[in-house]
């Protein structure tokens, strides 16, 4: 499974450790991933993500889950999540 966010698209990152004798090895910067059950208000269900700390928070700032998918590119989203975000918006269009 990728260590990929399903929401936002965050991923694994690559850095450096640095001593203090400044030598460098590199390292992997992990994303926080939770696995979280977000209720849709347009499909009146809840629906499974594995999405980082940081997407929970946006999901909770943009006003929940319907509008955070309507609002955020399809790039950005897993194939999980896109395929929500169509039938939420099939539903608030009919």
């Amino acid at each position: 499974m990728a260590r990929r966010c399903d929401l936002t698209g965050r991923s694994v990152q690559s850095g450096n450790n640095v001593s203090h004798a400044n030598n460098r090895t590199r390292r992997r910067f992990l994303p926080n991933l939770q696995n979280i059950s977000l209720y849709s208000e347009a499909l009146q269900q809840t629906v499974r993500f594995r999405a980082t700390a940081y997407a929970i928070r946006s999901v909770e700032h943009r006003g929940g889950l319907d509008t955070f998918l309507k609002k955020s590119h399809d790039s950005d989203l897993s194939l999980h999540a896109r395929r929500i975000k169509r039938r939420i918006l099939k539903t608030i269009l009919v």
